[in-house]
């Protein structure tokens, strides 16, 4: 896989900058390698607030890092999406209490039937049956539900490519010639 041709000479260079940026802000809260002055507040205010470490070492790294951060996201989406999928949607259906009287409420109505053996969504026909409002809102559940899990599926596939991509290219500049 290659990530581009200059990869070889950009990512190594980047590395190993940043690293210098960050031992050079942190030596700058050091003066004359003692400890004292960092300790008493003797330090500029500009090496406190560590440009060289964050600015110039933790975000050459921000691809990487943002990579993560859509894996992590669209890992999020696929989980959330896989329980609302379970749990069926919230509505206005009716329902018998434990007395045996009948009342009408919003709430999430197949959870409720959780001690049946066989889940909501193996039974198409119950889904109209049992909420009364909004119309059709177990298939619309159902099917953007089950969208967005094929979609963050995918993203959280191309997220680890693109973090493998960014390692590569930072750290090895992995490009052939042909």
């Amino acid at each position: 896989m290659c990530v581009g041709t200059c990869a070889r000479i950009l990512g190594p260079c980047l590395l190993t900058l940043g690293l210098l940026s960050v031992v050079a802000n942190t030596l700058l809260l050091f003066p004359s390698w003692e400890w004292r002055y960092l300790q008493m507040g003797h330090i500029t205010k500009k090496a406190m607030l560590m440009p060289g470490v964050w600015g110039g070492g933790l975000l050459m790294f921000l691809s990487i890092v943002l990579s993560g951060l859509a894996l992590l996201g669209s890992a999020a989406c696929f989980v959330l999406s896989g329980v609302g999928l379970t749990e069926g949607p919230l509505c206005f259906y009716s329902s018998t209490t434990h007395n045996g009287t009948q009342m009408t409420q919003w709430d999430y109505p197949f959870l409720q039937t959780h001690s049946q053996t066989r889940n909501y969504l193996y039974d198409p026909p119950l889904w109209n049956k049992v909420c009364i409002e909004p119309r059709n809102i177990v298939s619309w559940n159902v099917y953007f539900f089950s969208a967005l899990l094929i979609i963050s599926t995918v993203e959280m596939v191309l997220a680890v490519l693109q973090i493998i991509n960014g390692f590569f290219g930072c750290f090895c500049g992995s490009c052939e010639k042909k």
